[in-house]
């Protein structure tokens, strides 16, 4: 889309990354997770079954020469970074943090309908996806400190069963 920020036209390049299956390891998730470092990400990172949310935002955003959240990894830790957005201010690109059993989610804001977010995002079915998150879930609506929000909301047909879990 011709009015989206650079971290998320680096998102959807991503749509359809997968985990490897089993025991093996993407090497392209973990490169990500190399690129990024362990100053970073918070920890070494050296699976992609452990939660990659995180470093997939993270990732994007860099490209784009955007500092990520500390402890990048952690999806909550994305919940302070930035800037606060209100709902009605939301654009193309504003990173949203979820609650879920377990732990957090992190992803951009593409979309929404009624009841949830249409979210890009990483480890969302073990893959770089587009899921719809509800927005009851949602715990912050995040974007880049400095850099002028483009865009506005989108409304979006729910056209698929909203996510239960992202792990």
């Amino acid at each position: 889309m011709a009015n989206e920020p650079k971290w998320l036209k680096a998102a959807r390049a991503k749509l359809g990354t997968k985990e490897a299956a089993g025991s093996a390891n993407s090497p392209t998730i973990l490169g990500w997770a190399k690129r990024l470092g362990t100053k970073v990400l918070g920890m070494i990172y050296n699976a992609d079954s452990v939660p990659w949310c995180g470093v997939f935002v993270a990732y994007c955003l860099q490209e784009d020469g955007l500092d990520p959240a500390p402890i990048a990894v952690r999806a909550t830790s994305w919940s302070t970074w930035g800037q606060a957005l209100r709902p009605e201010r939301l654009a193309p690109g504003a990173i949203l943090v979820f609650e879920r059993p377990g732990g957090g989610h992190v992803g951009f804001y593409v979309g929404e309908d009624l009841k949830a977010y249409h979210v890009l995002g990483g480890n969302q079915g073990d893959a770089v996806t587009i899921a719809r998150v509800a927005k009851d879930r949602c715990i912050a609506r995040r974007w880049p400190t400095g850099r002028a929000v483009i865009g506005k909301p989108v409304q979006m047909a729910a056209s698929k069963p909203i996510s239960t879990d992202e792990a």
